[in-house]
């Protein structure tokens, strides 16, 4: 009776978070449009630098206690009450902190603008910190459809502000900026309302004690990883133009929006579901390989798909100003199809206890990635950008010797469950290609390439009995 609750639990959970996740991102796909239209690649790179430091500081606020409270079996209201008033603290300094340096990093890129931006965007912080016990309550009990219902709320407020400043004839930075502060002040506020938890007014943290040594790894891992995700637009909005920062953000931002879906729903149910299976390696094993072949499934027609298309995209959606961010987008796609196996690995490794290991993991494949980022920049920002993206990909084989050497899941496992999805979304897009490489029609060409890789790919899923495939077919038809 218990598996059969959690196999239903992560089933709604993946198909909610995939619903949820293409509302918004059809949301966002509309109004990226109408946003890229409006603005010019050095507005999008302003706006990049600042998400260098921001995603520095929201984890430092957050500091690993939701992670650990999510893996906490017996979490009492002590725990939640330490750790709320914990990240109201760091908020609160962190956003001092920003507000005193926003000056120092507008001088650092010689960008005047990024002084009043930073101020104001920043106050993210705050909003982040109040949610984390809320945010953290709702994932714990596997709560994906509420999850969603917020972020498509949060997400609507927000495009409809960026519509109005548009109209009104904001067309610079603060139009991203604005919309995004809104966003995560909506989605903050929501999750404290729907969470139905209340602080306490005793500022007592010693219940985080037990908590601190896998959160301070937690802590080093997402400061690595920030370093690691942001090196590439922070050397190139010091050594290069603020122009190709846009084209860098607008190629990855597209990528970014696709990915998001398959990441985002497995996210949401993989820790609670390992979390929850217990001590059990054969049965968290099984788990683990049902989703990476339901990552496969999704993530290689979606993102090879996306990249095979992706020129078309562009001239249709943002125009032809924005072809520079063509190479970018289809870099991204194509590593972004291989790194659904990044989620599931990092939380097997959490689900066993082992932040350690989750820390030396992200440290070695980003060593790898600036070690390649700085092999590759005297050859320009194509290369370099190329050669950071194959090595993230590389660093997959870092994160499967650790879960292999944790709950011994091989390598050639791994590989079956991902490779024949893989062959039959490369077989599709080639056949795709060779129907449609005399087409000069950008709509029509656009168009036939989706219709016949997505029709060849069902077809063939359907010919070699999928198991994944039929599984997901009957629960959207149950739906």
């Amino acid at each position: 009776m218990e598996n059969t609750t959690l196999k239903q639990k992560t089933a709604k959970g993946l198909f909610w978070g995939a619903a949820s996740n293409l509302i918004v991102q059809t949301v966002g796909l509309i109004y990226g449009i109408i946003l890229a239209r409006s603005l010019t690649a050095e507005d999008y790179g302003i706006v990049a630098l600042i998400t260098v430091f921001t995603a520095m500081a929201v984890t430092l606020a957050n500091c690993g206690f939701s992670v650990a409270l999510i893996n906490k079996n017996d979490v009492t209201s002590k725990d939640y009450n330490a750790a709320f008033w914990f990240a109201i603290m760091m908020s609160v300094i962190l956003y001092a902190i920003a507000f005193i340096s926003a000056p120092a990093i507008a001088n650092f890129y010689n960008v005047p603008q990024l002084n009043a931006l930073t101020k104001v965007y920043c106050l993210t912080f705050i909003f982040s910190g109040a949610s984390l016990v809320s945010n953290t309550i709702i994932l714990k009990q596997i709560k994906v459809k509420l999850v969603a219902i917020i972020e498509i709320i949060s997400l609507t407020i927000a495009c409809f502000v960026g519509i109005y400043l548009i109209i009104d004839g904001h067309r610079n930075s603060w139009t991203i900026i604005i919309p995004m502060l809104v966003q995560v002040a909506a989605s903050s506020v929501l999750k404290i309302i729907a969470a139905k938890w209340k602080p306490a007014m005793d500022f007592d943290l010693s219940p985080l004690k037990p908590m601190i040594s896998f959160s301070v790894k937690i802590v080093l891992t997402s400061i690595f990883s920030n370093i690691y995700a942001y090196i590439l637009p922070l050397l190139l909005g010091k050594f290069y133009d603020i122009k190709d920062v846009g084209n860098y953000n607008q190629g990855q931002k597209w990528s970014t929006m696709g990915f998001t879906v398959i990441s985002t729903m497995i996210g949401y149910v993989t820790q609670p579901v390992l979390a929850q299976i217990g001590d059990s390696k054969e049965r968290q094993i099984n788990a683990l390989r049902k989703l990476i072949r339901f990552g496969a499934f999704t993530s290689f027609p979606l993102m090879l798909g996306f990249a095979f298309a992706g020129e078309e995209f562009i001239l249709l959606s943002i125009g032809e100003k924005w072809l520079p961010a063509v190479p970018f987008l289809q870099i991204f796609c194509a590593g972004n199809a291989f790194m659904f196996l990044l989620p599931l690995f990092s939380n097997m490794i959490f689900a066993q206890g082992k932040s350690g290991v989750h820390m030396k993991a992200t440290i070695l494949t980003g060593v790898i990635q600036i070690a390649s980022v700085a092999a590759m920049y005297p050859l320009g920002i194509i290369p370099m950008v190329a050669a950071y993206t194959i090595m993230s990909v590389a660093g997959l084989i870092i994160w499967h010797y650790y879960v292999n050497r944790l709950v011994n899941l091989p390598l050639r496992a791994v590989l079956n469950d991902i490779i024949p999805y893989l062959a039959v979304t490369v077989c599709c897009i080639a056949v795709a290609w060779l129907l449609t490489k005399n087409m000069t029609n950008v709509y029509l060409l656009f168009f036939s390439k989706i219709l016949i890789t997505g029709v060849l790919y069902i077809f063939a899923l359907k010919i070699f009995k999928s198991v994944i495939f039929k599984e997901s077919m009957e629960f959207l038809i149950k739906k």
